[in-house]
């Protein structure tokens, strides 16, 4: 069989599947199957394929067609400027994300040595994009979830920033380490539970439920970096939809200043921002 038709049937495969990308989602398949670019794939499509190489790409095809998010089949995903390993001990990073180290970094750019605390660290997504931006930077990341530190600990590895990023077990809710930090950041769990069921299956049933479920999260996360921000420094979380307002008020209500609300690149009100008095 031909490369061009084994891409053919597998995004009619995943269409009948109800993914949403089939196209796209056999492209990058079938580019990690046989280690090719999605360009590459049509510059060859009449090579016929190596009976290994269609047992691969259908294996990965297969997974994808049971609504495994591709990033967990892939193994690997963009964030910024990184490509970071992804499975499901933690969520995958997604572009709203982006925006939030965005706004971090605009808080960081006068300062030559700034101290971080990230709260929820996942994958490091955050944590490891700080640092590759901002040369002078250091995180202090925590989790209190094992798998998900030992695939940040993975990461850190891979882009060569050990040395910048320091990972802790421990768990908001038991007190936030150190003081003085010139910013906090987290991307908490912030769907509802009455939401859950709503979402894509590939978020449902597939990425870790206590990354995604949580109320009045962000409000704890405020009320606890009052104690460990230094005077001047910036808490920013990102927010669900039609979140922004309610976290914003109680950032105001904690005695924050300057609060402020970012949308990310689908014009949603996604970042809440204040600074500590």
């Amino acid at each position: 069989m031909t490369l061009g038709t084994t891409l053919k049937r597998a995004a009619e495969y995943l269409g009948e599947r109800g993914v949403e990308t089939p196209r796209l989602d056999a492209e990058l398949l079938l580019g990690k199957a046989l280690g090719l670019s999605r360009v590459q794939l049509y510059t060859r499509f009449d090579q016929p394929l190596t009976p290994p190489e269609l047992a691969a790409a259908r294996e990965l095809v297969r997974r994808r067609g049971r609504r495994e998010p591709v990033a967990y089949v892939l193994g690997e995903w963009g964030f910024r400027r990184l490509t970071l390993a992804v499975d499901s001990r933690a969520l995958i990073p997604r572009p709203e994300t982006e925006v939030l180290v965005e706004r971090c970094l605009v808080h960081l750019r006068e300062l030559a040595r700034p101290r971080v605390l990230e709260v929820g660290v996942g994958s490091g997504a955050i944590a490891l994009a700080l640092v590759d931006e901002h040369a002078g930077a250091r995180v202090t990341a925590i989790d209190n979830s094992p798998e998900a530190l030992a695939l940040a600990r993975e990461n850190r590895a891979a882009t060569g920033l050990e040395d910048r990023v320091e990972l802790l077990e421990q768990d908001f809710a038991h007190g936030l380490p150190g003081s003085d930090w010139d910013l906090l950041v987290s991307n908490p769990p912030y769907v509802r539970p009455d939401e859950l069921g709503s979402l894509e299956v590939e978020i449902r049933d597939w990425e870790p439920r206590g990354a995604l479920v949580g109320e009045g999260i962000h409000e704890g996360i405020a009320a606890a970096a009052t104690a460990v921000l230094r005077a001047g420094g910036w808490l920013v979380l990102e927010v669900g939809d039609g979140q922004a307002a309610r976290v914003a008020a109680s950032l105001r209500g904690l005695d924050y200043e300057d609060v402020t609300i970012a949308r990310d690149l689908a014009d949603r009100e996604r970042v809440v921002e204040g600074r500590r008095r």
